[in-house]
C-alpha cells in the first residue's frame, strides 16, 4: 500500500504542472518588457565588473543564464533559481527555446546538491518550462 501511495504521489507531482499549464492557469496575457541593460546585474562573486563582462561576452546568452542559475542553485536553493528562470523567460522571450534544457540542468544539479535525494530535490519543483525540472530530476534518479 505504501508503494502504491508513493507511486501515485510521484505521478501526481509530475502530472499536476502539465495540467495547470494546459488548463491555462499559467497563461500570460502580457509580457512586461523590461530594460535589458546590464546595469542591474549583481554577482555574488568577488570578480570585478570588467571580468564579469568579459566572461558574459564569450558565452552565448542561454549559457550565461544557465551558468548564473546553476551558481544560484548552489548558493541558495533550487526554488530561487527556478523563479529567476521564469523571470528571465519573461524578460527575454528569445531564450524561451532554451528554457526546458536549462530547467533540466537545474533538476540534475538539485539532485547533486542534495546528494542524490530526489525527493528533496523534487520538493522544489515548479511548473516552469512545463515539467523540465522534474524530468531532469527523474533522469538522475
Amino acid at each position: 500500500m505504501n508503494q502504491v501511495a508513493r507511486r501515485l504521489g510521484k505521478t501526481f507531482a509530475l502530472v499536476l504542472p502539465v495540467v495547470l499549464v494546459l488548463s491555462g492557469t499559467l497563461a500570460v496575457t502580457r509580457v512586461p518588457w523590461a530594460d535589458s541593460s546590464d546595469s542591474q546585474v549583481l554577482t555574488a562573486s568577488a570578480r570585478s565588473q570588467a571580468e564579469v563582462a568579459a566572461v558574459k561576452a564569450t558565452r552565448a546568452p542561454q549559457e550565461a543564464l544557465r551558468h548564473q542559475l546553476l551558481a544560484e542553485l548552489q548558493e541558495k536553493d533550487p526554488g530561487t533559481a527556478l523563479t529567476d528562470l521564469q523571470v528571465a523567460m519573461a524578460r527575454q522571450p528569445s531564450l524561451a527555446k532554451y528554457c526546458a534544457s536549462i530547467a533540466r540542468s537545474l533538476g540534475r544539479a538539485a539532485v547533486a546538491k542534495y546528494d542524490g535525494a530526489t525527493q528533496r530535490a523534487q520538493s522544489w519543483s515548479r511548473p516552469v518550462c512545463d515539467t523540465a525540472f522534474a524530468t531532469g530530476i527523474a533522469s538522475v534518479g
